[in-house]
């Protein structure tokens, strides 16, 4: 990742799901460049990947949940924060459609909890939430630009475009400092959501077990590796006051197929397609096709992706060789809130 040590020195900063693959990711990048960096937690095993990237005693991690609305302000005004990265959120699609309250009031009462806090306290000059491409719903036009109509009806990309609708909202009405970053689907090191293709699929290989695709194999994605979704969030953040009240996508403008993908990590795992998938086509609620044009990003923010697919993996499947330890069942991986565990 790229250094720029003066920006954000002696900033503070607040990052919700700071105990993530993304999360912590973007901690450990605003803590080399010098910020000052709180994370809200709502448990313990967050901790892990904080001390795995050797920060966790860098920054002041806070216990507690994203809906408490007096933790939140507590923190906002305590620490004086200037920048808010909100990250916390339950993120998958599965779980949302098992259990969509949990969902709702964790992405979109989580929300308005931090925006609530954010007007109250004129200390915040900077908000950028976490959205996804999900909340475009199926379009007949890819990829999607900004101007794409929000269309997402299933409950977790539901949740997406109510949350963006609060931040467009307090940025209209309030003139809140907020930003949207709408990213593609993440991956790299770190991901201990177990469900999800890439490091589910990944921790197949590595047991010697078939990959299991929830779907029927033709679902249609971008893929986007951690390293540049940093960047882009720290991309938005460095343009403000001009990048606020927009949204910006985050992606390649380069979609494969579940199966595709699938044969590119056996590809980087064992060096050839040596064990084949199972296609259970049980998924339901899915988008079948998204991609993401990142023009307005690369305009505004001079932001593109670097990390080409087959560096990502193999810079991702390295990680997961040297950490088995966190190939075990009881991890934070299968936690419903994702965003706030593991970001």
């Amino acid at each position: 990742m790229q250094l720029e040590p003066t920006r954000w020195r002696d900033r503070n900063v607040l990052v919700t799901g700071a105990g993530g693959f993304i999360g912590s990711g973007l901690a450990q990048e605003l803590v080399l460049r010098g910020a000052n960096v709180v994370g809200i937690l709502r448990d313990s095993p967050g901790l892990r990947l904080l001390r795995d990237r050797g920060i966790a005693d860098e920054i002041d991690v806070i216990g507690g949940s994203i809906t408490d609305r007096d933790l939140v302000e507590r923190v906002v005004n305590e620490y004086e924060v200037d920048t808010i990265f909100h990250l916390a959120a339950q993120t998958l699609v599965p779980i949302a459609n098992a259990n969509p309250s949990s969902t709702f009031e964790s992405n979109i009462a989580g929300t308005w909890i931090l925006l609530e806090a954010v007007r109250r306290n004129p200390s915040v000059n900077r908000v950028i939430c976490a959205s996804s491409d999900k909340a475009y719903g199926n379009q007949p036009l890819l990829p999607y630009t900004e101007d794409t109509p929000l269309e997402g009806v299933y409950p977790y990309d539901a949740s997406k475009v109510c949350s963006e609708v609060l931040a467009r909202s307090y940025a209209k009405s309030f003139g809140a400092p907020v930003a949207v970053v709408r990213a593609a689907n993440i991956y790299g090191p770190g991901d201990l959501n177990w469900n999800r293709l890439v490091p589910g699929t990944i921790r197949s290989l590595l047991r010697g077990e078939e990959p299991l695709i929830r779907s029927d194999g033709t679902l249609e994605r971008d893929y986007l590796y951690l390293d540049d979704v940093v960047q882009g969030y720290l991309a938005v953040a460095d343009h403000f006051p001009e990048a606020s009240g927009h949204a910006f996508n985050l992606g390649t403008q380069d979609p494969i197929s579940v199966l595709a993908m699938v044969e590119a990590i056996i590809e980087a795992v064992v060096g050839g397609p040596a064990i084949a998938p199972k296609v259970l086509g049980v998924a339901t609620n899915e988008i079948d096709r998204q991609s993401l044009a990142f023009t307005k990003a690369f305009e505004m923010l001079g932001w593109k992706p670097n990390i080409g697919l087959t560096e990502g993996l193999r810079r991702t499947v390295s990680w997961y060789v040297r950490h088995p330890s966190f190939q075990v069942e009881d991890t934070l991986a299968n936690s419903p809130l994702e965003g706030e565990l593991s970001a």
